[in-house]
């Protein structure tokens, strides 16, 4: 039979888990509401960043043909270029920034990316090319529902699987 001393060590030890249970539930509770401040943090990080990309297409486009009267297509190909160059750098440095290491290497990032973009412009292009017609609608009327789409899941893919770190501290 137990002394009133190793009850009472007993009922102590069992406080003490429970109190360590607690605190290790706000714990894990608090770096989870980081991991999502952060995730909310990323999604506008990556609208600004797909802002000022945008800048970058139209500007350079429209100053190459307008201001300098280089051909459209031309400024057209450069824009696209610089815009492309821009948004994976603003993709890799500014909108998934890390603390701890990238689990990729920047060349399969580069890699990855260039795949996402083709598949992209592939998707647009096929949809934008046979749906406004099938609908009897105006091609804005499936060409911006479409770039909401596909910027929604390249956020996705982004976060995923190509500029994700080593832990993604929403899945530990």
């Amino acid at each position: 039979m137990p002394s009133a001393q190793q009850i009472q060590a007993g009922e102590t030890r069992r406080e003490h888990e429970r109190e360590a249970g607690r605190l290790g539930d706000r714990i894990e509770i608090s770096a989870r509401d980081r991991a999502w401040a952060e995730l909310r943090a990323q999604g506008l990080r990556f609208i600004v960043a797909g802002g000022i990309v945008a800048g970058v297409y139209i500007g350079t486009t429209s100053l190459l043909a307008e201001v300098f009267g280089v051909p459209f297509e031309a400024s057209l190909a450069v824009g696209f270029a610089l815009a492309l160059v821009a948004h994976f750098s603003l993709q890799r440095l500014f909108v998934w920034r890390k603390e701890s290491a990238y689990a990729l290497p920047l060349h399969h990032q580069v890699g990855r990316y260039g795949a996402v973009a083709g598949v992209q412009y592939g998707l647009t292009a096929a949809i934008t090319a046979t749906l406004p017609h099938a609908l009897g609608v105006p091609d804005e009327v499936v060409y911006l529902p479409t770039v909401v789409v596909l910027t929604c899941a390249n956020f996705l893919v982004f976060r995923s699987r190509i500029f994700h770190a080593v832990v993604d501290p929403l899945h530990q």
